[in-house]
C-alpha cells in the first residue's frame, strides 16, 4: 500500500478537533460540482497532520420506512429503556490510497451525552445516552490543502453544533438540529473561500448520522454512501447526489452502463460550493444486529456491493472490518482516499429483525416538520454568528476575476482556476468544479473607463516617453 493514513482522536471535550482525512474521486477521475450549502460559523481546529493512523470518527447514514410529518415509528419499548440499552461496537479508518498524495478526507466518532469524540478504547463502545451519538464521513476537495480544509471544518461544525443547546426532546428535534448542523457547516466553508483566495473552490460531501435510541438519521450532501446490513442484506440507505445518478433514476443509464460512464464523477451537491445546499435526510429503525457503513467514493467505487457485504458479514469486529475494506479498495487499485466507519449495534431493546423488517428496508426520504427548520429555531449564538460572518463578508473588498480583451465590464470571462496549475492533483479538482461560475467574484475595472479617447492616447504617449527618457539617462 502507499501513503496511508490513519489519525486517531482521542476523547476531546466540545472543542474543536477531527480527524484528518483524504479526498475521493470515483475511479480516479475528478468530479465536478453544481453545488449549494448553508450554514452557520463556527471556529475549527486546524487540521491533524497526515501521516497518522486513522481511528477518528465518521459518519453513518440512515434510511427509514415513510413517514409522514416527521413521525417516527412506535418503538416496543420506552425511550428511557431504549438509552439504558441501545449499545454500539465502532471503528473509524481513513487511508490515502494508492495514486492521491493527500489525504482531504476526514471522519467523526462522537458521543453527544458525554460530550467526547474520537477512538480511544473507551469511544469505541458507546451507551447511547440521552444526547445520542454522531458518526460522519466528509470527502474534501479544492487541491493542495483546501479539500483537508474543508472536511475538517465539516466536521468540527457538525460536532459543535450538535452539542449546542439542551438535550433534544424528540427524535424529529435531533433530526432537525442534524440538518441545520449541516446547513451551518455549508455556510462556513463558503465563507472561508470567498475570504481566501487560495481556498477558492474548496468543498466537500458530508454524509452524517445521529442516533438517538434505535432511530438513525442520515443527513447528506454529495456521493459519500451509508449502507445497512441487516441479517444478509446489505442496503444503501443513501442516494447519491451524482450526475449518474440522476441519469439512472431518469431510466437513461443502467447500472453496467453506469461503471464505464465517462461523466461518473460529477456530483451535483457539495457543502461549500453555494450559499445554501438541500440536505437529504433519511432514517433508518435499528434492529439487533444491525451494521451501519459510512464511506467515501474511494471504496464504494472500487469495491463491488457484494464484497463488502461478505466483509461486514463475516467480520463482527468494526476495527478489522475498516481494516479490511480499505485494504481491499487499494487492492483494486486505490484510486482515491479511503475513509470508513463501521458500527454494529446491539442490545436487549433492539427489536430482532423479522423477515419483513429485512425485506422492507430501503431508501426512503423523511419528512420533517417544516416548523423545525424555521429560521426561529435555529439557536440564537448561532443567529448571532451568522450575521457576525455576513457582515465580516460584506465589508471585505470584492474578489477580482481575470480580464480579458475584448469584454465590455471587464469580466472577460476570466477564471480563478486559470491561475492555478502545478500538480495533477490541483488539475482534477480544479475538472471537478468545472463549468461553475465562482459566487462573489467581480469584474476588475479599468480605471481609464469613461474617459476621452484623446486623453487616453496622450497618457499613453507620456509614459512611453518617460520610459524612453529615463533608459537614455540610465544607459547613455
Amino acid at each position: 500500500m502507499s501513503d496511508q493514513t490513519a489519525r486517531e482522536t482521542s476523547a476531546e471535550p466540545p472543542g474543536l478537533d477531527g480527524p484528518g482525512g483524504h479526498d475521493p474521486a470515483r475511479d480516479g477521475a475528478p468530479r465536478s460540482v453544481r453545488p449549494e450549502v448553508s450554514t452557520s460559523p463556527l471556529d475549527a481546529v486546524p487540521p491533524l497532520a497526515a501521516g497518522t493512523e486513522d481511528e477518528s470518527s465518521s459518519d453513518g447514514d440512515a434510511t427509514s420506512q415513510p413517514s409522514n410529518g416527521g413521525s417516527s415509528p412506535d418503538i416496543a419499548v420506552t425511550k428511557a429503556q431504549a438509552r439504558d440499552k441501545v449499545r454500539l461496537r465502532i471503528f473509524g479508518r481513513t487511508d490515502v490510497g494508492q495514486v492521491r498524495e493527500h489525504n482531504e478526507d476526514n471522519f467523526i466518532v462522537a458521543d453527544l451525552t458525554k460530550g467526547t469524540r474520537g477512538l480511544m478504547e473507551a469511544e469505541r463502545t458507546q451507551l447511547v445516552g440521552e444526547r445520542g451519538a454522531l458518526f460522519g464521513v466528509c470527502d474534501g476537495m479544492g487541491g493542495a490543502a483546501a479539500g483537508e480544509v474543508a472536511s475538517q471544518l465539516a466536521v468540527d461544525i457538525i460536532y459543535q453544533r450538535m452539542l449546542a443547546g439542551p438535550e433534544p426532546a424528540d427524535h424529529d428535534e435531533l433530526a432537525a438540529r442534524l440538518v441545520l448542523a449541516i446547513e451551518a457547516a455549508g455556510l462556513r466553508i463558503f465563507s472561508e473561500a470567498k475570504l481566501d483566495r487560495t481556498r477558492r473552490g474548496m468543498g466537500t460531501t458530508s454524509t452524517v448520522a445521529a442516533l438517538l435510541d434505535d432511530h438513525l438519521f442520515v443527513g447528506q450532501v454529495g456521493d459519500s454512501r451509508a449502507y445497512i446490513l441487516r441479517g444478509d442484506r446489505l442496503v444503501q440507505v443513501t442516494r447519491d447526489q451524482s450526475l449518474v445518478n440522476q441519469l439512472i433514476e431518469a431510466g437513461q443509464l443502467t447500472e453496467e452502463e453506469a461503471e464505464t460512464f465517462e461523466h461518473n464523477n460529477i456530483i451535483l451537491q457539495a457543502l461549500g460550493t453555494a450559499e445554501s445546499v438541500q440536505v437529504d435526510l433519511t432514517c433508518v429503525v435499528l434492529k439487533h444486529g444491525d451494521v451501519l457503513l459510512l464511506c467515501s467514493d474511494g471504496l464504494s467505487g472500487m469495491v463491488r456491493n457484494d464484497e463488502i457485504r461478505e466483509i461486514l458479514r463475516t467480520i463482527e469486529e468494526p476495527l478489522e472490518a475498516c481494516r479490511v475494506l480499505t485494504e481491499r479498495a487499494n487492492q483494486a487499485g486505490g484510486h482515491d482516499n479511503i475513509t470508513v466507519v463501521v458500527a454494529r449495534f446491539e442490545g436487549d431493546s433492539l427489536d430482532k429483525p423479522s423477515r419483513e423488517d429485512t425485506e422492507s428496508l430501503k431508501y426512503q426520504k423523511y419528512q420533517l416538520p417544516e416548523h423545525l427548520l424555521a429560521a426561529t429555531s435555529v439557536p440564537e449564538p448561532t443567529r448571532r454568528a451568522r450575521e457576525v460572518e455576513e457582515r465580516k463578508i460584506s465589508q471585505r473588498p470584492p474578489a477580482p476575476r481575470l480580464w480579458t480583451p475584448g469584454s465590455e465590464d471587464g469580466s472577460g470571462g476570466g477564471d480563478d482556476s486559470d491561475e492555478r496549475h502545478g500538480d495533477d492533483e490541483q488539475d482534477d479538482d480544479d475538472d471537478r468544479m468545472a463549468n461553475r461560475a465562482l459566487p462573489g467574484d467581480d469584474a476588475i475595472h479599468i480605471p481609464t473607463e469613461g474617459a476621452p479617447q484623446w486623453l487616453v492616447i496622450m497618457m499613453i504617449a507620456s509614459a512611453v516617453a518617460c520610459v524612453f527618457i529615463a533608459g537614455y539617462y540610465l544607459f547613455r
